[in-house]
């Protein structure tokens, strides 16, 4: 029996709704497939039961554990690198040895080939989280994947572009779209101004947190700003650690806190590291979208509404410029001061951009009658059983 294994081994949550259904639809359609979840904390684990229920029950579960030593050198490392995670890949090579395929949302479990034998070396495909479009969303490292499960065409070209061949890509859609009602309107706040969630990312390069997100807080905060919602939902990982370095852009910075009157401010909910982050509730609810270089604007434009965008940076990087696609659904404000004075006219923006928004949404995720989960699981079990 051919084995196929989903890796869940990443210390934070926000990857689960990509990959989750994936094994369930993998486990359902094909039992003649065993489908393996590998999770590298307990956590991971109880979130992907969660999101799974019933369809647990059909999946063997393994745990990526560390040996106390290992558990020890790591500690210190994951503050700046993903020492865990790739401690994890080489305590199980065993493990990897022995399934026809791995299944991941990251690059990071590449790192596990090396240890491999060539005989016993499975097949590594990756549906990646997000279908963004700054550079690591093409990232040579996709050359060395066996498939690349892909929301749509965008992302087709964009691997294609970097020399990966056009035949181990495969559209599949959103897997985490499956599962979520889009067209729900979750309510976020008991009143009736207009809401703004704020995204920011926590590249240290690319982010606008460092240099302008907390004078965004403060200026919702502020009497101005009280005629409108803010809800902050980072991605989750810039509240994880207080020093980010990006490999992307040999850059580092220490992350500013959130500022006191904006936490202490009845119009602004602060969430960095609920569920809520991930499964849409903010994105479906809100009435505009701030961000910076989050593909979860995608996520937001699965229903057409006025996107902003902060760039607060003195200049972009070599290497940087043309990798913000997304910048064309919405302006791009280069100061606070700016931002808000267009955010009164979010409705006059939505209209000018809506056109911009559905044609790159298009272009970016495939949306078909089929779940996107049951379309990975067919690439899936066609690659096993040849």
């Amino acid at each position: 029996m051919a084995r196929a294994l989903f890796l869940f081994n990443h210390d934070a949550q926000h990857q689960i709704a990509h990959l989750a259904d994936v094994a369930g639809a993998t486990a359902r359609l094909y039992p003649q497939i065993e489908t393996l979840i590998a999770c590298g904390t307990p956590e991971a684990r109880a979130a992907v039961e969660r999101h799974l229920g019933a369809a647990s029950a059909r999946l063997r579960w393994e745990m990526l554990d560390l040996p106390g030593w290992a558990r020890l050198i790591a500690a210190p490392l994951d503050r700046i690198m993903p020492a865990s995670r790739v401690l994890r890949l080489r305590a199980h090579a065993d493990l990897f040895e022995s399934v026809a395929i791995v299944v991941s949302t990251e690059r990071t479990c590449l790192k596990v080939k090396k240890h491999l034998s060539p005989r016993h070396t499975p097949l590594f495909a990756k549906i990646p989280h997000g279908a963004g479009d700054r550079s690591v969303a093409a990232h040579p490292d996709y050359r060395r994947f066996d498939l690349s499960l892909v929301a749509g065409p965008k992302v087709v070209d964009q691997l294609t572009e970097i020399g990966v061949p056009k035949e181990r890509i495969k559209v599949i859609g959103y897997p985490k779209f499956d599962g979520i009602d889009l067209s729900a309107r979750p309510r976020l706040f008991d009143n009736d101004r207009p809401t703004v969630v704020y995204n920011p990312h926590f590249d240290p390069h690319l982010s606008s947190w460092y240099a302008c997100g907390p004078d965004l807080l403060r200026w919702f905060a502020s009497d101005a700003g009280q005629r409108f919602n803010c809800v902050f939902a980072p991605h989750v990982m810039l509240f994880r650690k207080e020093l980010h370095v990006s490999p992307e852009y040999r850059e580092a910075k220490r992350r500013p806190g959130i500022p006191a009157e904006a936490r202490a401010a009845s119009n602004i909910l602060i969430d960095t590291d609920s569920p809520a982050l991930f499964d849409m509730t903010y994105t479906l609810g809100a009435d505009a979208y701030v961000g910076d270089v989050s593909s979860q604007v995608y996520e937001f434009l699965a229903r057409p509404r006025p996107c902003f965008f902060l760039d607060c940076r003195d200049a972009p990087k070599p290497g940087d410029e043309g990798r913000h696609l997304f910048w064309e659904t919405g302006p791009v404000a280069r100061s606070v001061d700016e931002l808000v004075a267009a955010l009164p006219r979010m409705k006059d923006v939505g209209a000018r951009y809506r056109a911009r928004q559905e044609e790159l949404f298009a272009y970016t995720i495939d949306l078909a009658d089929r779940p996107s989960a049951e379309r990975a699981a067919d690439v899936i079990a066609e690659a096993v059983s040849s």
